[in-house]
């Protein structure tokens, strides 16, 4: 299997847990008495915390504990956040587009663009250098 195919079957496992471990939580963290923007709040934040552990060790075979890639995450699911709103907020209103279709096209390219990020930038190894003498 090419490392590509690897890299996104695995990317698609951890995608789909954590989208799973978001979809029982929130309705756990509801019925548990949490008021819906609190029980929102640390359901995503808990499923963006399972997908870095799920990311880094499975996905990209990489330490956890990386200070610099936790903070390269944390930016990219930052911009995928302001992606997300621009596209289903003022995209959406001045081209007229209707909810389902913002979120649906929120939910289809945030994965690609994520593994993009991931794969070149939070989880990409640096290149080694040589040098040379003469």
């Amino acid at each position: 299997m090419p490392i590509l195919d690897y890299k996104c079957a695995r990317f698609a496992i951890i995608g789909a847990v954590t989208a799973a471990s978001y979809v029982v939580m929130y309705p756990g963290l509801l019925a548990a008495g949490l008021p819906q923007v609190e029980a929102n709040a640390a359901a995503f934040f808990l499923a963006i915390v399972l997908q870095y552990i799920g990311h880094a060790l499975f996905t990209f075979e990489r330490r956890l504990v990386d200070r610099s890639q936790i903070t390269k995450f944390a930016i990219m699911t930052g911009c995928g956040f302001a992606m997300s709103a621009l596209v289903t907020g003022p995209f959406a209103q001045a081209t007229g587009l209707p909810a389902w279709a913002a979120a649906l096209a929120v939910a289809l390219y945030l994965p690609v663009q994520n593994f993009i990020l991931m794969t070149l930038w939070v989880f990409a190894l640096p290149h080694p250098t040589k040098e040379y003498t003469s």
